[in-house]
């Protein structure tokens, strides 16, 4: 255990923000496979604009990296549109 006020404050506010980062992985994660696993093309679509928002938010706050939250987006609208496509 830390010794000094700062280090104490310091370890309260990193297990705050891990714990919040760590719920905003868990929903983008869940909204991806959301995105995957729908069965017709208007759940996809709407699954989809939300998959972007969070994907968008993640990688401006930096908790992805943007180059990965644009794959994703790239590779989530592919798949959409053959899900379109199919029906």
């Amino acid at each position: 255990m830390p010794n000094i006020k700062s280090a104490s404050k310091r370890m309260e506010l990193s297990r705050v923000l891990n714990e919040r980062n760590r719920a905003r992985r868990t929903r983008l994660r869940n909204a991806l496979k959301r995105v995957r696993l729908a069965k017709t093309a208007e759940e996809a679509q709407s699954a989809f604009r939300q998959a972007v928002s969070l994907l968008d938010r993640a990688g401006q706050t930096r908790l992805i990296h943007p180059n990965r939250a644009s794959r994703l987006k790239s590779r989530l609208a592919a798949h959409v549109s053959t899900v379109s496509e199919a029906a």
